[in-house]
């Protein structure tokens, strides 16, 4: 996770002392000097030091130390509440505020997800002509994250960190884990070259082989693909998995074009949107201080309608200064050819050239430039929200000079997760071990080696316990097993600011300044053997989700 959600937990989140990592004889602290990790228990002269005598102690004594600290990182927990930063920013500059709806605005019940997924496989079947067997398939909301990588043409889903490796354990044919070492097989080892990399925008296009699933809604498609996998794999049918990716995500793109999705939610809204009258509440202390605000988004009128009407009121449109539906994001923002078009209260699209945005107002389509043509809200005076990392974000922060939060639902159950006392005691410990490995490789004869080797095999299996916290497949989204996923380095990148949802800017008065904290870089962080007694071993930000 980005550095400014990983806190620092005060001096005794960090882990063990270096004292007990730094081994030696045990004179250091009688006032006699000591000789770092190389030098194992004192032995009589002229006989061999006990080597493994020597290992197990410095591992009891880490562990020691480790399980002491516990208490004193538990009264420093993490804000699930709290807005991170990845780039300074005062809210104080901000005039103009923009939204997305869904998943921004609005957020959706588990129902959902089981209707989109239900609606895309009927559709494969009833158009694609696919068997009726895979009926049987039900959603498992337990399956997927979000920001994974789907190999459209090896039809594998998989965990990407920053710098384009896989994490291993995480590829999956269908519903069954691929054997490390086929995975390495596969692709010469476990990098992904740039090129075969998902486009800009996540899309596989242009010879990327790759698709990156960002958006809260491609949950239920990363299931489905998965579910028909598994059905021809078990069945012994040949297929084409270009194919099948290809009908999968027309089935899940006509469950919103041809408004089933819309039509499902609109007739039973209670069922299908969380109520959230602390939208209300956000949307309320802005207009108080004289801020504009303006919402766009690519979901239909009438039923933004109904949903704005349920969780803010009839009078939401009192709120806006600019309604945009339809925009199809993120063109956009990139097409300078679609001009805006008003429709009045029963839904009729107008003719009328558009010379001002007016309050009260719904526009459909448009672009961006045309928008800042006719409102001059441009520079980093507006702050814009959304869930999708791509669509929302990217081309306003890059090309518009926008700021921009983006909304993470799951940041608020992975920092509760990152609570729990099991999950702290893990941690601290397999930081911890991995301190004591990187010190003690040293010691090269067999005895010393065998008890490494037990150490690495326990680190191991804590690695795959931290992260079936979070998803037994895939683990965290932000993190892989030691390097931030692929998907915070777009958050980190796109993104000045993130949270949970917007109610928690009630935290927060609207002339605050977020700084993003310093946190140290590998190479001003001394190793583990060069660190001063008074220097406790890794910071709990280093030892964050698997």
């Amino acid at each position: 996770m980005a550095a400014a959600v990983v806190v620092a937990r005060g001096a005794g989140a960090r882990a063990a002392t270096a004292a007990t990592l730094r081994g030696g004889c045990g004179t250091a602290a009688r006032g006699r000097p000591c000789v770092g990790p190389a030098r194992p228990l004192c032995a009589a002269p002229g006989t061999a030091p006990d080597m493994k005598r020597y290992l197990w102690e410095r591992y009891r004594e880490a562990k020691r130390s480790t399980e002491e600290l516990v208490p004193s990182i538990m009264s420093n927990l993490l804000n699930p509440d709290a807005i991170f930063s990845n780039n300074e920013m005062s809210l104080s500059d901000i005039e103009i505020y923009g939204f997305d709806y869904d998943y921004t605005l609005v957020f959706y019940s588990k129902h959902l997800h089981t209707l989109i997924f239900n609606a895309a496989r009927d559709l494969l079947i009833n158009e694609h002509r696919y068997p009726a067997e895979i009926r049987k398939y039900e959603y498992d909301p337990n399956f997927a994250i979000r920001g994974l990588h789907y190999d459209v043409q090896r039809a594998v889903l998989m965990k990407i960190d920053a710098f384009h490796y896989i994490q291993l354990g995480t590829v999956y044919r269908g519903l069954s884990v691929v054997p490390d070492e086929e995975v390495i097989e596969m692709y010469e080892g476990s990098h992904v070259p740039l090129e075969q990399m998902s486009d800009f925008y996540g899309k596989s296009s242009h010879g990327n082989t790759m698709k990156q699933f960002m958006d809260i809604f491609s949950l239920p498609e990363m299931t489905l693909l998965s579910c028909v996998n598994e059905y021809f794999l078990k069945n012994n049918i040949d297929y084409e998995p270009v194919h099948l990716y290809k009908d999968v995500k027309d089935s899940i793109r006509d469950v919103h074009i041809k408004g089933i999705m819309y039509r499902a939610i609109e007739a039973d809204i209670e069922k299908y949107i969380c109520y959230a009258e602390q939208t209300r509440a956000v949307l309320a202390k802005l207009a108080d201080h004289g801020k504009k605000m303006f919402l766009i988004t690519n979901s239909p009128s009438s039923f933004v309608d109904k949903g704005m009407s349920y969780i803010v009121g009839k009078d939401w449109r009192d709120l806006f200064d600019v309604v945009i539906v339809q925009a199809e994001k993120p063109n956009f923002f990139n097409d300078k050819r679609r001009p805006f078009r008003k429709m009045n209260e029963k839904g009729v699209l107008l003719w009328d050239k558009i010379h001002k945005l007016q309050k009260g107002q719904i526009y459909k389509q448009g672009n961006l430039y045309e928008f800042l043509k006719l409102t001059g809200w441009r520079g980093s005076r507006v702050l814009y929200f959304g869930d999708h990392i791509y669509s929302d974000l990217a081309d306003l922060t890059l090309k518009h000079g926008w700021r921009t939060g983006a909304i993470i639902p799951e940041l608020r159950s992975e920092l509760k997760i990152m609570n729990t006392e099991q999950y702290i005691q893990t941690m601290t410990w397999l930081q911890t071990l991995t301190g004591l490995l990187e010190q003690m490789q040293v010691h090269r004869d067999a005895e010393s080696q065998l008890v490494l080797q037990e150490w690495k095999k326990e680190r191991k299996e804590m690695r795959e316990m931290t992260k079936s916290f979070f998803n037994a497949q895939f683990g965290s989204l932000f993190r892989t097993d030691q390097n931030p996923t692929y998907f915070l380095r777009r958050l980190s990148r796109f993104a000045d600011i993130y949270m949970a949802s917007l109610s928690c800017l009630l935290n927060y008065d609207v002339s605050h300044t977020f700084y993003p904290r310093r946190t140290p870089l590998q190479h001003e962080l001394p190793a583990w053997s060069e660190r001063p007694p008074t220097f406790r071993t890794p910071l709990l930000q280093e030892a964050q989700a698997k």
